[in-house]
C-alpha cells in the first residue's frame, strides 16, 4: 500500500534560501521595470502610501520599511523630482506630511501600473492552478498570525540581506 507522505525538512531545499533567492529576482526585475519610469520601486512606494493618505515621513518609513535616513534620502529625491514635497503636519509642526505633486500622481498610476506587470509576468509563469495556492499559501504565512508575520526578538541582530542601490521594496 502506497501513502503519501509529506516530504522532510532534509527533502526540500531550504526554504531560507527560495524565499531570499525569489525576493532577490523579484526585487531586481522590480527596478529595471522601474527604470522606464525614472524612479527607483522604494521611490514609488513611498509615494504610494503618500498618496493613500495623509501621513508623515515617520509612518511612510514604518509603512515602506524604511529606516529614518533612507527615508530622508528617498523623500530628498522625490522633492529633487518634483514628484513631492514635505509640509509642517497641522498637529505637530515638528513633524513633516509628505505630500504627493501632480507630477508624483501620475508617477503613481504608472508605477502600479509596471508594479501589476511585474507580478503578472511572474506569477504568469506557473500554471493558472498554482497560482493561487501560491499567493493564499504565502500570504496565509505573512498575514496576522502567520509564522512569518512577525520577525521574532533575538539576541544578534539580523540584518536583512543587502541589495544593489536602488533596489529596495515597493
Amino acid at each position: 500500500m502506497t501513502t503519501s507522505r509529506t516530504p522532510s525538512v532534509r527533502q526540500i531545499r531550504d526554504l531560507s534560501g527560495l524565499l531570499d533567492h525569489a525576493s532577490h529576482v523579484l526585487a531586481t526585475r522590480m527596478a529595471a521595470a522601474f527604470t522606464e519610469l525614472g524612479v527607483t520601486p522604494r521611490a514609488y512606494g513611498v509615494l504610494f502610501h503618500a498618496l493613500a493618505a495623509e501621513r508623515t515621513q515617520i509612518q511612510l518609513a514604518e509603512l515602506a520599511d524604511l529606516d529614518k535616513t533612507t527615508m530622508v534620502v528617498t523623500v530628498d529625491e522625490l522633492e529633487k523630482a518634483g514628484l513631492a514635497e514635505r509640509r509642517p503636519a497641522a498637529a505637530d509642526r515638528r513633524a513633516r506630511i509628505v505630500r504627493v505633486t501632480e507630477a508624483g500622481e501620475r508617477a503613481v498610476e504608472r508605477g502600479t501600473a509596471i508594479a501589476d506587470r511585474v507580478h503578472r509576468e511572474v506569477l504568469d509563469s506557473l500554471p493558472r492552478e498554482e497560482r493561487t495556492v501560491f499567493v493564499a499559501a504565502l500570504s496565509r504565512l505573512v498575514g496576522g498570525g502567520g509564522a512569518l508575520a512577525d520577525p521574532v526578538g533575538c539576541e544578534r541582530t539580523v540584518r536583512r540581506a543587502r541589495r544593489p542601490r536602488g533596489q529596495g521594496a515597493a
